[in-house]
């Protein structure tokens, strides 16, 4: 079996990559980044240094290396044959590696059956913004897309820090992952992934993943970032900032429960699960990284204004979130360009305005006056 990854990074090489290896696929690494690829590509192996509880090291082999740009061909070629494609990229680098997705694709032999992607992205269902974006590229004349590929979302949560300066290839991550995988598209001939979960229902796992995850990391950043602290372990190792995102995953939590139904003694024990890794300190993440792109984080289906948004329509004024919220408007790390952004829209917007632009909130919206509040006293300080 052979999957071509897209995205040879931390989180591909890290999560994606020894997952797929794990499974007994052959491995082919394609990315932009030069000097990573020739690395890659001279290298027999690398290794995954898992860290937390039970921590261990898993060793990859068998995979090789492409740069999806000055080798294109050779990844057209590749994917051709390939049994999966996955990506590990960022959501907004999925419109650059759709071409190459679609020729490889069409260019595969009648025979073979259809190739399985999976867009493994820390996005709502990634996986149809990159179908919508091969569909967009695919020539007719090449039959129909539907026959010659299955796409199937996924819900993917590993914690990926920083790395060590001199560490090379080798990558270390939290003993705790999660793939999710929706196995409807694939009409019972899912590949087989023993470290991937399939479901029937693939929504909840995403929002829950994001609302409890995603939203409870972005807070102990801005939280953190506030108090002066500099890593995620720090930032949970103070009681006021723990109390704090304690708060945001509480009102998270309801809203999980109410819309998906989860049990809620089962949802707590998961968001004391999460609490206990954002507080491991054996990994080196900083409320820096963690909090960067924080327009990103702050728009409309994202993890403070989505479930905010939600919460204020059925009538819950979401206080902690509002908090978090307020955090993240006033993260003003020079060096993070949104951050940097952020702080212009405030100077140059009028309350509403920045407040539209930022959350992609209507302003009929019950959330909308109290986050425009928010605006106007980070208008304040910037």
């Amino acid at each position: 079996m052979k999957a071509v990854h897209f995205g040879a990074g931390n989180i591909g090489r890290g999560f994606v990559g020894l997952l797929l290896h794990e499974a007994g696929y052959e491995v082919v690494f394609a990315d932009v980044a030069d000097a990573l690829i020739t690395q890659l590509a001279a290298a027999d192996s690398y290794q995954v240094h898992e860290v937390g509880e039970a921590p261990t090291v898993r060793t990859v082999t068998n995979f090789r290396a492409l740069n999806s740009s000055s080798q294109e061909a050779d990844v057209i070629a590749e994917i051709a044959t390939a049994d999966a494609v996955t990506t590990a990229v960022g959501p907004h680098i999925l419109k650059f590696v759709a071409p190459v997705i679609a020729r490889g694709i069409a260019a595969r032999a009648p025979g073979l059956g259809p190739l399985q992607v999976m867009a493994c992205e820390n996005a709502i269902n990634a996986t149809d913004i990159l179908r919508d974006e091969v569909a967009a590229q695919w020539d007719p004349a090449a039959g129909s897309l539907a026959d010659a590929a299955v796409f199937a979302n996924t819900a993917v949560d590993r914690i990926v820090p920083n790395q060590e300066a001199g560490q090379g290839l080798d990558v270390t991550v939290e003993t705790f992952y999660e793939w999710v995988i929706d196995r409807t598209p694939f009409a019972g001939k899912e590949p087989v992934i023993p470290g991937a979960t399939f479901v029937d229902n693939l929504a909840p796992y995403i929002e829950r993943k994001l609302f409890t995850v995603n939203t409870g990391h972005a807070a102990a950043a801005y939280f953190g970032f506030e108090a002066g602290l500099e890593k995620i372990s720090d930032a949970m190792a103070d009681q006021d900032v723990a109390a704090d995102v304690g708060a945001v995953l509480e009102e998270t939590k309801e809203l999980l429960v109410a819309k998906h139904g989860f049990n809620r003694d089962e949802q707590e024990a998961y968001v004391q699960k999460i609490l206990g890794r954002f507080s491991n300190p054996h990994l080196p993440d900083t409320v820096n990284r963690v909090g960067r792109a924080p327009l990103r984080k702050l728009s409309r289906h994202e993890r403070f204004i989505g479930p905010a948004a939600e919460l204020a329509e059925r009538g819950i004024v979401p206080e902690a979130l509002l908090g978090a919220i307020a955090a993240a408007l006033r993260f003003n790390d020079p060096a993070d360009t949104e951050a940097v952004e952020l702080a212009k829209i405030l100077a140059a917007s009028t309350p509403e305005d920045a407040t539209e632009k930022i959350t992609g909130l209507e302003r009929s919206h019950p959330l909308f006056p109290a986050v425009s509040a928010l605006v106007e006293e980070a208008k304040a300080v910037v």
